[in-house]
């Protein structure tokens, strides 16, 4: 028999939480708390915002000398990597000259001065090949190509016992190919200007080795052949205006000294028309086609012989 004001009791009543009481007031403080301490530490969400646009300030204040400081030293690194050397400091040690005559007629001479200390082993075959130290010399050898920038000797031959003495007495091409990669590296200058006088050390413009299938001893073996014979280094050329596109294939050794309207009358002579643009060209050019090798050879080659009648070392006073 139940009570009538009795309670039902339910087995999980037992296990309910108590009541959470509502949270006092936050203006309530406790007891013996001041007022100007609750005042103090109560902070507005605008009190917030105006200490952080103040600190942000402040930062950038400090900062703004430190940055001005690295940029300036960015600027001075940059300008330095830019211009790693001056070309203004090479002197020439050594004097030559070419004696240069147009259908056999002699049109002047061209005096050449050489920067030993910048261009040692550039230097050192030029005057070997222009003295005839080296068995061999540029005397009566022409000038193959004319360009309207510059015009280009063509050298000692590629082939037989010239070529050989050339090598043997000034050294291989490699110790050119290794002064020309300091240019290229910024420790010595490679700019050339109007009226340098550079030895030709590689052809960008060659084609790579056409590789073929021989059979040899019953098996076949893929091999590599040369297309286009390279420089030996004996070319040289003389520019008549800035040429920058002769940075990656010459060697600047000197510049001209005397005889710019030599060169000026030189490029005055009618060429062959240059057609490697046109576009059954450069598919041959592609392929390895030696006929277009042959061709590019033709292209820029003055139509009146242009060469060198004499040529040495001038000695110095």
């Amino acid at each position: 028999m139940m009570l009538p004001n009795a309670k039902l009791s339910t087995p999980t009543s037992k296990f309910l939480p108590p009541p959470i009481e509502p949270p006092q007031h936050s203006r309530r403080t406790a007891a013996g708390a001041s007022p100007s301490l609750e005042l103090s530490c109560k902070l507005s969400r605008r009190n917030i915002s105006k200490s952080s646009l103040l600190l942000l300030l402040g930062t950038q204040t400090t900062l703004t000398p430190l940055l001005d400081l690295s940029k300036a030293q960015a600027d001075t690194i940059s300008l330095v990597t830019d211009n790693p050397t001056s070309c203004g400091d090479r002197v020439p040690t050594k004097k030559a000259f070419l004696d240069v005559s147009i259908g056999g007629e002699p049109v002047g001479r061209i005096v050449i001065g050489l920067y030993g200390d910048d261009a040692p082993a550039g230097t050192a075959r030029f005057c070997s090949i222009v003295s005839g130290k080296a068995g061999i010399s540029y005397r009566r050898k022409e000038f193959v190509k004319i360009m309207p920038g510059y015009v280009q000797h063509g050298g000692i031959r590629s082939y037989g016992a010239d070529a050989e003495r050339a090598t043997a007495a000034a050294g291989s091409l490699q110790n050119l190919v290794e002064e020309w990669e300091r240019g290229r590296r910024g420790e010595r200058c490679k700019e050339v200007k109007a009226g340098s006088v550079g030895i030709v050390v590689r052809d960008p413009s060659k084609p790579p080795p056409k590789t073929k299938l021989v059979a040899t001893n019953g098996k076949l073996e893929v091999q590599e052949e040369e297309v286009a014979v390279g420089p030996n280094g004996t070319e040289f050329v003389i520019t008549a205006v800035d040429s920058p596109e002769l940075e990656e294939s010459v060697l600047v050794i000197g510049e001209v000294l005397e005889g710019m309207g030599v060169v000026e009358k030189m490029r005055e002579v009618k060429t062959v028309r240059d057609n490697t643009s046109s576009p059954y060209f450069k598919v041959a050019k592609v392929i390895g086609d030696k006929r277009a090798v042959v061709a590019e050879r033709g292209f820029n080659r003055p139509y009146t012989k242009v060469q060198v009648t004499n040529c040495g070392l001038i000695e110095s006073q």
